[in-house]
């Protein structure tokens, strides 16, 4: 299991180094791969909130953190021209989940030649992911810089749900599977502008992506996450990280020596 963690936006570059400082430290003890995650831009807010520190001050941080911390990093691009000089930092360009059908921005990030993690639409239907794959594919002919990131589906007004057998259904496009354990318990809107979820059931959800068989997780986490600038309400509080994470590795650890 690898581990994608991180703030959901840049807001500053004391909070983003301090999550980062402190996930470095719980995943060397656990032994867990840790790519680094932040977001210079949240370009799809419900409504015009805060969006971050933008690309040019966004990636400047982010490169002060692969270098003192020496952690891959991962962040989204929303328009083709973005990919190059995101590249330039990012070890992994990740394509949002309402993005995850424009071909010009999968082929863009594909063509950078790092790995290109693409969310699910939560409109999509999880064998609908073929045309993601190919698109990059075709574009890079390297299925294994194809990361593919279940996040939950719309259900209704303002609710998510995940079905779990979609992290099987993926797993047949030869590439790695990964689940979004914070984005699957938003609650989109709820008629307030502003995206609520509960993170209580984040560790409930992660154990059953674990038990169905995912090579990595993804969590956004904070320090002080009810003062967060994006997903408040879903973001994981780091101090609860190294236990919610334990649970992960020893849950992982059991469930694949009951497959061997």
């Amino acid at each position: 299991m690898f581990l994608i963690a991180g703030n959901c936006a840049i807001e500053n570059r004391d909070t983003v180094f301090e999550t980062a400082e402190h996930l470095k430290r719980v995943c060397e003890k656990l032994s867990i791969p840790l790519y680094f995650k932040a977001s210079y831009d949240k370009a799809n807010r419900t409504s015009n909130s805060a969006r971050g520190v933008g690309m040019d001050e966004g990636l400047r941080i982010l490169q002060e953190v692969k270098t003192q911390f020496q952690l891959p990093i991962l962040t989204d691009v929303h328009e083709s021209w973005q990919c190059q000089p995101v590249a330039e930092v990012a070890d992994v360009l990740q394509i949002p989940a309402f993005l995850s059908r424009q071909t010009d921005l999968l082929q863009a990030a594909a063509r950078t030649g790092r790995i290109v993690n693409v969310k699910k639409g939560q409109f999509m239907a999880p064998w609908d992911m073929k045309g993601a794959v190919d698109k990059i594919q075709n574009a890079c002919n390297n299925k294994n810089a194809i990361w593919l990131t279940e996040r939950g589906s719309s259900f209704g007004y303002g609710r998510l749900v995940v079905d779990m057998t979609g992290l099987v259904e993926m797993r047949k496009f030869g590439c790695p599977v990964v689940f979004d354990a914070t984005h699957s318990v938003q609650q989109p809107s709820n008629n307030t502008g502003v995206t609520g979820g509960n993170r209580d059931l984040v560790p409930y959800l992660m154990r059953a992506a674990l038990a169905v068989g995912v090579d990595g997780i993804f969590l956004e986490v904070h320090p002080h996450p009810e003062q967060a600038i994006s997903d408040a309400a879903n973001q994981v509080r780091l101090s609860d990280i190294e236990h919610i994470l334990t649970q992960a590795t020893n849950y992982d650890f059991i469930q694949n020596n009951k497959v061997k």
